[in-house]
């Protein structure tokens, strides 16, 4: 799920003394001084916010003697993170010309000599990322990376090229990328995710980590206990779910401690990102409070907000009242002694659902907005497009202009008119291609080509920028090279030779197997369209065990939403890679992933035939079809244990990493597996459909949990047709939570070389041209 960085083994914690001596000088500066950060803008617009396409920013000084300069120190630290052989051959400098009003850079220089100039830290690095992908022909995905194949000495540019962004706003992260992606990672960890978002173009970066504190604080002050609030807040890998008002306690209590670290690390990533110029996008208050705010607070006024997938809501307090105004300033005020403030606030009010009761949605959008305006005047307020939000009520009480709407749905459906549907409110055409973190291949890019450019260029569009939201983040590198690009690129992007291009600068250098394994899979898994889904199926090696399953998530595809038959294809070219190329990091993790891939297809036309030798009472062909599928089970576990991107032990580990004493760390290592699997209580498991939402194949969790749950079931069904009886009732439920409950350990480091058990599981698998 995570780069190549963070899976190739954590580095070992180095705790801080909980005292405020130990915060980042930034930081314990802020806090010492109070005054407002001076990187907030003082014509009261947003940080990035432009007039129309052109990404130019109002206010922007234009005229001679009034460039803009930043410290280019942060972009070239990140360089020398990125590249630790080559940064030295290049120039980094901040684009003094008028054109710096928007987000451009400008590539140029002689071997050995490159020259990068752009109008943010950032965007240097985007042009970077430019010059390596175009000139050098190397690639620094997520995860992988061909950056060995680099020659000593840098290529020339052959003239100078300037690119400028297509679109204001490039932002990153789903609200619930923290929980599936890795609750629990370092600073250095978040750092590389931050320093391949700006080699990509993004500027704009969901901050979460740490956002329970300014609750802590904040509540504090409004009638509860320490301890009470400790109990409310969940364990960090639920957090998210809890920021968008779906559930609390849950996989804690939390410490104090853990508290404090975590807003520290979330200060620490805020900071980060402004040093390359780059907007920390922070949670905004919207009402969230804890059972009984309203007897504790007189005047105020909550709504129960029901149930969410088995669990109950925290309540919402009416923004309307006038206790919300101090709540949300306490809140805020809390929020910046350790975050800092920023321009752009996430806030999405009744998210799949919840009450209104006796609200006026529009009067509460509008205290909301107006908390946030006056703790951070003209911040731009951030909500998410899915289901039926932001609904017309809510965009009717609120100025849209300090509004982005973030489309999750903009790959998924047809027929979508965004300007209709929100009233002509900016927004970002977004992309949610992986949910839960399931290692399923593929995305419906061919959308996003079609779409981007006729939405961005058709008459009075709102269309303001690109939103970059799969539930988790470091799978299908593909898709995030191309997404990205689409905010940068001037004209329209031909998806066949895109993927050609990628190919060749994937693993170094062009390779007449590597671009067949590339076209394949751009025709199959890469080309899935738009109408009901925008996720591949998952696999069924990771569902609860049924002669009838037909999906592990409940909430995924239930069939295969692309010719099996590319992937099988794709495996047999990859293999025929030139040896030269097969070293890199990029190349490894395609390998794997593709006959990861294969082999999980394959699980689709394995299963009926199971079901049929049950049902025919042939308990021979029943017994060689079962060890087939244990055989390729164990295939599945070895494969994924041979990159550092397939760990189980990596999950874990990081986790309890983060305990203080062993009753502490078993409590967060069973917050980081219940997700994994009963993802909450038995209410949420199994009334709420939520088990196996997290669904993924990775060493460790195939050999615990999911090859032991099928051969499980299998020795029901033999035993079954042995004593001609009806198959005993297994509880699942009962099952997975044990395995959560377990604290087993797992490698974090891979093993087995991935070329050779890639080989067997093409040897093993039938041809491509027998593949339904």
């Amino acid at each position: 799920m995570r780069n190549s960085t963070h899976r190739g083994g954590r580095r070992p914690r180095t705790r801080r003394p909980l005292a405020l001596a130990a915060l980042p000088a930034a930081l314990l500066a802020l806090i010492c001084a109070g005054p407002a950060r001076t990187d907030v803008r003082t014509d009261a617009r947003p940080e990035g916010h432009t007039d129309g396409h052109t990404g130019a920013r109002p206010g922007a000084v234009r005229g001679p003697g009034h460039a803009r300069t930043f410290d280019v120190a942060p972009a070239r630290a990140a360089l020398r993170r990125l590249l630790p052989r080559h940064w030295g051959q290049f120039t980094l400098m901040p684009d003094t010309t008028a054109a710096a009003a928007a987000d451009t850079f400008t590539v140029s220089g002689t071997a050995g000599a490159i020259t990068v100039r752009g109008s943010t830290g950032g965007t240097l690095l985007t042009g970077v990322g430019w010059y390596l992908q175009h000139v050098a022909g190397v690639d620094i995905g997520w995860p992988g990376d061909s950056i060995g194949m680099l020659p000593a000495r840098l290529p020339a540019v052959p003239s100078p090229v300037t690119r400028g962004a297509q679109v204001p706003h490039r932002y990153a992260l789903n609200d619930t990328d923290d929980g599936y992606s890795g609750p629990y990672r370092s600073f250095e960890e978040h750092q590389r995710q931050i320093d391949l978002m700006a080699l990509h173009g993004i500027n704009e970066v969901f901050v979460q980590v740490g956002a329970e504190y300014p609750y802590y604080r904040a509540l504090q002050g409004f009638g509860y206990t320490a301890a009470e609030l400790r109990q409310w807040i969940p364990g960090p890998g639920h957090q998210s779910w809890w920021l968008l008002q779906n559930l609390s306690d849950f996989g804690g209590p939390v410490t104090e401690r853990l508290m404090r670290e975590r807003a520290e690390l979330g200060g620490r990533i805020a900071e980060q990102l402004r040093g390359l110029g780059m907007t920390p996008v922070l949670p905004g208050y919207f009402g969230t409070v804890p059972p009984g705010f309203a007897a504790r607070n007189p005047g105020a006024t909550t709504v129960a907000q029901g149930d969410w997938a088995g669990f109950d809501r925290p309540d919402w307090l009416d923004p309307a009242a006038p206790v919300f105004a101090k709540l949300a300033a306490a809140y805020y005020a809390e929020q910046r002694a350790v975050f800092g403030d920023s321009a752009m606030y996430r806030m999405s009010p009744l998210h799949e659902g919840g009450q209104t009761g006796s609200v006026d949605v529009g009067a509460a959008a509008r205290a909301i907005q107006g908390a946030l305006h006056a703790a951070h005047p003209g911040a731009l307020w951030a909500v998410l497009g899915w289901q039926d939000d932001p609904t017309a009520e809510l965009l009717a009480g609120v100025d849209t202009s300090k509004l982005l709407i973030l489309d999750g749905l903009s790959d998924r459906y047809n027929r979508l008119d965004r300007e209709a549907r929100w009233g002509g409110a900016p927004y970002a055409m977004g992309t949610i291609y992986n949910f839960g973190g399931h290692t399923t291949v593929g995305a419906n890019s061919s959308v996003w080509i079609e779409r981007f450019g006729p939405w961005r260029d058709k008459a009075n569009s709102a269309l303001a920028g690109i939103a970059y939201l799969p539930e988790a983040t470091g799978t299908n590198p593909a898709a995030f090279d191309l997404f990205t690009d689409l905010a940068w690129e001037r004209g329209p992007i031909d998806q066949r030779a895109w993927f050609a291009d990628f190919a060749a600068r994937r693993y170094g250098r062009p390779d007449t197997a590597a671009a067949a394994a590339w076209e394949e899979l751009r025709k199959g898994p890469y080309s899935t369209s738009s109408g009901l889904w925008s996720e591949s199926q998952d696999s069924l090696f990771t569902a609860r065990p049924s002669l009838t399953a037909a999906g592990a998530a409940y909430w995924s595809p239930r069939s295969m939403r692309y010719p099996a038959g590319s992937v099988r294809k794709a495996l047999d070219h990859l293999l025929r890679v030139d040896p030269a190329l097969r070293g890199s990091s990029a190349y490894r993790f395609d390998l794997v992933d593709t006959a990861r891939q294969a082999l999980a297809n394959h699980s689709r036309v394995l299963l009926p035939r199971i079901k049929a030798a049950y049902q025919a009472e042939d308990l021979t062909r029943f017994r060689a079809l079962t060890a087939e599928w244990q055989d390729g089970m164990r295939m599945l576990d070895a494969v994924t244990g041979s990159d550092p991107a397939f760990l189980l032990g990596t999950w874990l580990s990081g986790a309890r990493s983060f305990g203080a004493d062993r009753a502490e760390q078993d409590r967060y290592e069973y917050d980081a597996r219940s997700l994994l699997s009963v993802w909450g209580r038995r209410s949420t498991s199994e009334g709420g459909f939520l088990h196996d939402y997290a669904n993924r194949e990775w060493s460790g969790l195939i050999s615990e949990l999911y090859a032991p749950r099928w051969a499980h079931y299998f020795a029901s069904l033999d035993e079954a047709l042995v004593k001609k009886a009806a198959p005993r009732e297994i509880d699942w439920h009962a099952f997975e939570a044990e395995w959560a409950a377990r604290t087993t350990r797992h490698p974090n480091r891979p093993t087995g070389d991935p070329y050779r058990l890639a080989a067997q599981i093409a040897a093993a698998l039938p041809a491509a041209a027998a593949t339904r």
